[in-house]
């Protein structure tokens, strides 16, 4: 997983941010940290309040965030929502976006007290996240019934009619594939497909609470796909049309609107957008 660590200058928060993560020595996870200038040294402050704690940031410049880094970053964690919507503006994917702790006040032109409290803060959300398990890598695979009971915890907290065990057991034995995503020893996210000759009907695509907006559902859908390609012709699912997001995520991936059901939803009753991406 690649990190990136934005604020304005990368010379105080961001940095802090970086080096404390690289310390963690997370396997798998590569970090680096960026800003909207470039070429100056870590501040002053910054470097001494990192000492203190055994982090040596002294080698650290300065440098501006870049097309290559956006793309190439798995997740962007930036230290205002300012920064956030500055690097939408840019057209970044918004799934790898988010923001530390709700944000990170600027220390700059502050005194050393200011540093510490700002340095503390970075480190206690950056914990949080691991704790989390943020930085776990995404594992999708096919859902066994050992998986039947988390599965079924994501349906209720997600769903106001959500399917029962009971229910997800016997359309997995009637040959409904289930996909589950995996964060660590999390199952973080699922995906329910029904084969048909040749098409597939999408059942549910849920992800728990905690995990949404992390790129898990992308994930699972990315990888539902080009598992399906030599064996589908489509695939077809329903969605509320007030889910803005969900609707933004299919058609990101080339679904089509296609058809309306009326009334399809219950608790609230809703209507459905049916949206179908051909895979031929």
């Amino acid at each position: 997983m690649n990190v990136i660590f934005v604020c304005t200058g990368n010379t105080c928060r961001s940095p802090m941010a970086e080096y404390y993560l690289k310390a963690k020595n997370l396997s798998n996870v590569f970090v680096k940290s960026r800003g909207f200038g470039g070429g100056e040294n870590a501040n002053e402050n910054s470097v001494k309040v990192m000492s203190e704690v055994g982090i040596d940031i002294t080698a650290h410049k300065s440098q501006p965030i870049t097309k290559d880094d956006i793309e190439n970053a798995d997740k962007i964690i930036c230290m205002s929502n300012s920064h956030k919507q500055l690097l939408l503006s840019y057209g970044t994917d918004k799934n790898k976006l988010s923001v530390l702790g709700g944000g990170i006040d600027d220390p700059f032109g502050c005194d050393i007290e200011t540093y510490r409290y700002c340095r503390n803060n970075i480190f206690k959300n950056i914990d949080a996240l691991i704790t989390d398990g943020f930085f776990d890598e995404i594992k999708i695979s096919l859902a066994t019934k050992d998986d039947v009971k988390d599965i079924a915890n994501i349906e209720k907290l997600s769903f106001s009619t959500p399917w029962s065990e009971n229910a997800i057991c016997e359309s997995m034995e009637a040959g409904t594939s289930f996909y589950v995503a995996r964060k660590g020893d999390i199952i973080a996210g699922y995906m329910g497909l029904s084969k048909i000759a040749g098409e597939g009907y999408v059942t549910n695509i849920a992800v728990l609470p905690q995990y949404r907006q992390t790129g898990v559902g992308r994930s699972i859908l990315e990888y539902v796909i080009k598992d399906s390609m030599q064996e589908l012709e489509f695939i077809s699912l329903e969605v509320r049309v007030s889910n803005i997001a969900a609707i933004s995520l299919y058609e990101g991936f080339g679904f089509e609107r296609v058809g309306l059901r009326k009334r399809f939803y219950t608790n609230p009753t809703e209507d459905a957008i049916i949206m179908t991406k051909n895979l031929i």
